[in-house]
């Protein structure tokens, strides 16, 4: 069977159209005009028998049938591109455009104060971090990694446990001299405590404190429930109540004295941290420097503690 040529352009413009999130600046990646990215998407349409994406004046998604095809392409793309790389050379070189999904917990605090040194250490590489509570699609969403706290769900995509953090229990110093510390877990039942939603099933996350093997959970309440743990920690620093966080993160207002620790003998359950990426091959240099990159960035910050 001859190899047709139009059906791997056709995939690439796809490709392309979904990076870029329409027409024209599809058109803009790569070098074509606008009526030139709908014509090969319409020619790619004709020759699947399916339409790939609903199109408006405003926006141009994938349909069910695109994201279906555009995910099981995503690996094949990836795998041309490595050959096309390991040909060039050019696996061994940080560059290029590197497209990386964030938890917001991790960015705000971990990576955001590290990226100027690691962005000056390779100039010719360009970073785009999407901070959002949700791993989704990373194929059909053109991601080349993930960086994501909590047990990976089944999917094909490659998962690499990067650490574990604990989880602490702080309350500001003002809040602790209004109210009282806490001496066993039971005990939250008389504070007010910050409440995290789990964007998973929209309730407040559970508490749980771990010792020595035992395992209680305990029933809190609270007016504050957020979705964004970066403000509840700044609400718990400003003496609004009890809550619970990764230490990751945590040293310096730890440190500082900003927070306290409470608690301190129920503090055993461990959180990890993974890295995702689609492809089954080796990651390029790319993603592999910046998975060093997020280790790099965590030890610094556990050290903050220390330091």
């Amino acid at each position: 069977m001859a190899f047709d040529a139009r059906l791997l352009s056709g995939v690439g413009v796809l490709a392309a159209v979904v990076e870029s999130g329409n027409f024209a600046r599809a058109a803009d990646a790569l070098g074509l005009t606008a009526s030139g990215v709908s014509r090969a998407v319409a020619r790619l349409e004709a020759r699947l028998g399916v339409r790939l994406f609903d199109r408006t004046p405003r926006a141009v998604t994938l349909t069910d049938e695109g994201r279906r095809f555009h995910s099981q392409i995503g690996p094949l793309l990836a795998g041309i591109e490595e050959a096309a790389d390991a040909a060039s050379g050019a696996a061994a070189q940080v560059r290029g455009r590197l497209r990386v999904n964030v938890d917001p917990w991790f960015a705000r605090l971990v990576l955001a104060p590290r990226l100027s040194s690691f962005l000056a250490v390779h100039p010719e590489l360009s970073l785009e971090l999407v901070i959002r509570d949700t791993l989704g699609d990373l194929v059909s969403e053109g991601f080349d990694a993930a960086v994501r706290f909590g047990e990976p769900e089944p999917s094909s995509l490659i998962a690499r446990k990067l650490l574990e953090t604990r989880v602490l229990t702080c309350a500001a110093p003002r809040y602790l001299a209004r109210h009282g510390t806490p001496l066993h877990p039971h005990q939250l039942d008389q504070h007010e405590c910050l409440l995290f939603r789990d964007p998973q099933t929209g309730r407040p996350f559970p508490w749980e404190f771990h010792r020595g093997g035992e395992m209680i959970e305990v029933k809190v309440s609270g007016r504050l429930v957020v979705n964004d743990l970066a403000t509840k920690l700044t609400a718990c620093a400003a003496g609004h109540g009890v809550s619970q966080t990764f230490e990751l993160g945590l040293g310096a207002m730890l440190v500082s004295g900003e927070l306290v620790q409470i608690l301190t003998e129920w503090a055993e359950e461990r959180f990890p941290l993974y890295a995702y990426h689609p492809s089954r091959h080796l990651p390029p240099a790319k993603v592999r420097t910046f998975l060093d990159f997020v280790l790099a960035s965590a030890a610094s910050s556990a050290l903050d503690r220390v330091g």
